[in-house]
């Protein structure tokens, strides 16, 4: 069993930087996959990064590369979205997730077992 709790979103202008954080509960963090997925209304939940339970792999959607960056301290059972360059089409509910520790379905809801809360990112032009 793993607790997350999202936290960090808010209100910014384009062209703004936030920075996500996930805190996780549990002995075993660093065994799992993390990933950070959106959601806005009337749309699907979307991926948007992972990162492997050793920190060591990462990959992003291709929407927000260059721009995302995800990180972890597995000493803080900690996940980290940085985000710069922040555009409109970034506003969403914010999740992490953590799941298995393999990628080849990473991308998708369904590899995660636990999700945080949700912090909410608001972009205005």
């Amino acid at each position: 069993q793993v607790d997350l709790v999202d936290s960090g979103g808010g209100w910014v202008q384009a062209g703004g930087s936030l920075r996500l954080s996930c805190g996780a509960s549990g002995r075993t963090f660093s065994r799992y996959a993390m990933g950070w997925f959106r959601q806005s209304p009337g749309k699907e939940r979307e991926f948007v990064a992972y990162i492997s339970g050793s920190g060591t792999s990462t990959y992003y959607a291709d929407s927000v590369k260059g721009r995302f960056t995800i990180s972890r301290d597995n000493a803080k059972n900690t996940v980290l979205l940085q985000i710069t360059g922040l555009k409109p089409e970034d506003t969403a509910v914010y999740y992490c997730a953590a799941g298995p520790n393999y990628s080849y379905s990473a991308r998708l809801v369904g590899h995660y077992n636990y999700w945080g809360q949700g912090t909410q990112v608001t972009v205005s032009s």
